[in-house]
């Protein structure tokens, strides 16, 4: 039996802290109600569907604007700045496995932003005439010098602009005359040792016939003697 609202000097229940308990334990009986969690795991189901196609109707202030899109910007992928520096390192090695010996550059060509490389941009120039159907110009900003990180062209590679002259198109003409000529030089040396080695292969088993013959006639000579 609950005592708390008894009054021993009285010998009565006092009412007021017995309205008190009461109040107090229906507010408690509401908070624990409030508080329950709900287990239920069921998804929440549209009572109101409709089996019919309900149309929807675009409300706009500008009826005759038109969205459009660049075709351009789909094509071209994000580059990621600097990414010529991921080429530097790389060595192409010949059929004895040792390195074989990059080309110089022209004086013309110097390269932009930190840390790179004759070897970096020769990569990037390489990599920039077999991917990209764009005239190779370098970076044409003379800004991109004091903050490459925020002027930088990603379409070029990484050196400044350039000029290609007469002279430069004639020298490349020679070079690659001379080195026309010192092919073909290999391929003449390597076709006659091929003949040769043919001649010889040929030769021998004639000479031993003719060897053969030439013992077979002494032979009957000698016999026709006796």
């Amino acid at each position: 039996m609950d005592l708390s609202t008894f009054d021993f000097r009285t010998g009565k229940m006092l009412m007021s802290k017995i309205n008190k308990n009461r109040q107090r334990m229906r507010y408690d009986g509401l908070n624990q109600a409030k508080g329950k969690p709900d287990l239920n795991t069921a998804l929440p189901v549209r009572q109101t569907a409709s089996i019919f196609k309900q149309p929807v109707t675009k409300v706009t202030n500008h009826p005759t604007n038109k969205v459009k899109s660049d075709p351009q910007k789909a094509v071209d992928q994000p580059r990621q700045l600097f990414w010529e520096k991921k080429l530097s390192g790389l060595n192409a090695f010949d059929i004895a496995e040792e390195i074989v010996k990059t080309m110089e550059l022209p004086k013309g060509l110097q390269g932009v932003g930190p840390g790179c490389t004759d070897e970096t941009l020769l990569s990037a120039i390489a990599s920039a005439l077999h991917t990209s159907t764009m005239p190779i110009t370098g970076q044409l900003s003379a800004a991109v010098e004091k903050n490459p990180g925020v002027w930088l062209n990603t379409s070029q590679p990484l050196c400044k602009a350039f000029m290609v002259t007469d002279e430069d198109i004639r020298k490349q003409e020679e070079l690659v005359q001379q080195v026309r000529k010192k092919l073909e030089e290999a391929l003449m040396a390597d076709m006659l040792a091929h003949v040769e080695e043919i001649s010889k292969d040929v030769g021998a088993p004639l000479e031993k016939d003719l060897e053969e013959d030439e013992e077979e006639d002494a032979r009957g000579n000698e016999a026709e003697d006796l």
